[in-house]
């Protein structure tokens, strides 16, 4: 991934975050009960913290171009935020319970893309 790609990626999740929280706290709330709000308070939380990951792994993919780790880093984190904080808008708003099988994968994904980071600077050229 290019840092412009992770740039715009990062802004565009960015702006969903905002749309998701705000859905969330201006429509959404009445409608869940307190333990599921909740649950789709953590996916606007996790998604915004990865989108902000992206952008800032877009500008360290400006001082260490053509990196598969930062690469991966990147193909985890945008993973992680469809399928950790997209299954959990999902199991709130659908009332589909299966769907929480599902969510740890995209948690893993974020531990991944994290330690994906780790290594890439540290195996910087």
């Amino acid at each position: 991934m290019t840092p412009r790609t992770l740039i715009v990626s990062g802004a565009i999740f960015m702006a969903l975050a905002v749309a998701f929280g705000a859905f969330g706290a201006h429509l959404v709330q009445d409608m869940l009960t307190p333990d599921r709000f909740q649950v789709y308070q953590t996916g606007v939380e996790y998604h915004f913290y990865h989108a902000l990951g992206l952008l800032l792994l877009g500008a360290i993919t400006l001082a260490i171009p053509e990196n598969r780790w930062l690469r991966w880093c990147g193909y985890s984190f945008i993973a992680g935020i469809l399928i950790f904080s997209g299954s959990l808008y999902l199991l709130t708003l659908t009332d589909t319970g299966w769907l929480g099988a599902i969510t740890p994968i995209g948690g893993v994904a974020f531990i991944l893309g994290w330690m994906f980071l780790a290594i890439g600077v540290l195996n910087r050229r």
